[in-house]
């Protein structure tokens, strides 16, 4: 009898190696270990016990051999069995700088109990994170096959980051940075709420805009209620050198824009608004009216808002301007940022940027998928 072990991280390509060296095999047992000490790091090995398989239609005389052989098969899979049931001994290895995945609770376990191993690990780490429970179910499903030995589902990849990316990629968009066609003017109108940073993050556009792409850009804000709102603004337009203006209604935002027939990018600033005061939104929209040439909408949202509110926020502004991107501040000033995934799958709009600080211009970056799941997992 032929007895052959194979390890590696993929149960199925050791079964294809095991087919492709001795022909048609019997599986005898399989382990299952985790390698790793960080969480979003964890990745199985599995060991694969094969033999070849006995042909039980074969010459009469080699039946009694053959049936010894199957016998002591049937031994060596019992010993396996008992083997697996021991405890192993101890390892004496060194704490990990980073604290390991936290106990999954009665909770979750029952909440999601056709999850086992890796993928309740994850689902666990969402929640805790601000990821709401259905999007955190459809993303970890989405990364899970059938375990055979547990019957649940579980991950299918050998990391969080890489179990994480796969719906990440799937279910939201990324408009990357922000384009300006050659030979054709266009605006870009930052919405929001009050307090969301829109004039910094607007300026840190600018200067990306200006210093790196050499673009001709202006800047016209329509905030003349916010005390030094346009005074910051002309500020931050003075140091880069960019023309400012100040527009008060749909005519003289016409008229500005009408004049700066030589720009290639403008910015528009508006007013902070609640989404609960539709008064005040209409007058947003009705200045905006005298916008007449291409335009983007950007809906700016704090990472500390709850999903709740945030979602609130979105269906508000969808209802009176047409929503082209979601552009995330405040992430270092928030320690749960499931909004992130929850806000762009919940409501189907693309993502740009996100903001990581005050510095203008330092503190903002393009939304890529490896950075969604970074900030989720805590990396």
């Amino acid at each position: 009898m032929k007895v052959k072990v194979y390890e590696g991280n993929s149960l199925e390509e050791l079964i294809k190696k095991a087919k492709e060296d001795m022909g048609d095999v019997e599986i005898l047992y399989y382990e299952v270990e985790k390698e790793g000490f960080l969480p979003f790091l964890k990745r199985k090995r599995y060991k694969l016990f094969v033999s070849e398989k006995l042909n039980m239609e074969r010459e009469p005389l080699k039946l009694e051999v053959e049936t010894e052989i199957k016998r002591e098969i049937d031994e060596i899979k019992e010993l396996l069995l008992e083997l697996k049931k021991e405890p192993f001994p101890p390892v004496n290895l060194q704490p990990s700088p980073v604290s390991s995945v936290e106990p999954v609770s009665v909770e979750v376990r029952r909440e999601f109990e056709e999850f086992g191993g890796d993928a309740l690990e994850l689902l666990n780490l969402l929640l805790k994170k601000g990821v709401e429970k259905e999007v955190a179910k459809e993303f970890v499903k989405h990364s899970c096959g059938l375990d055979i030995d547990t019957e649940k589902l579980d991950l299918n990849t050998l990391t969080f980051k890489e179990a994480l990316l796969k719906p990440i990629n799937d279910f939201i968009e990324f408009t990357g940075e922000f384009k300006v066609k050659e030979g054709e003017k266009i605006a870009y109108v930052f919405l929001g709420p009050t307090g969301v940073g829109k004039t910094t993050n607007l300026f840190k556009v600018a200067s990306r805009f200006v210093l790196e792409k050499g673009l001709k850009v202006g800047v016209i804000t329509t905030d003349t209620f916010k005390v030094g709102a346009v005074a910051q603004a002309r500020s931050y337009a003075s140091i880069l050198d960019v023309p400012f203006f100040v527009a008060t209604d749909s005519k003289k935002l016409k008229e500005i824009v009408d004049s700066l027939q030589d720009l290639e990018v403008i910015l528009i600033d508006t007013v902070g608004r609640s989404h609960y005061d539709y008064w005040r939104l209409g007058e947003i929209k009705s200045i905006l009216t005298g916008l007449n040439i291409p335009s983007k909408m950007v809906l700016l949202l704090s990472c500390n808002y709850s999903t709740s509110e945030a979602v609130q926020v979105v269906n508000k502004y969808r209802s009176f301007f047409p929503v082209n991107n979601l552009f995330f501040t405040k992430i270092d000033e928030s320690s749960q940022p499931g909004i992130l995934l929850n806000i762009p799958y919940l409501t189907g709009l693309p993502v740009s940027y996100i903001s990581t600080g005050q510095r203008v211009p330092e503190d903002m970056k393009v939304l890529t998928p490896e950075l969604m799941a970074t900030y989720i997992l805590g990396e």
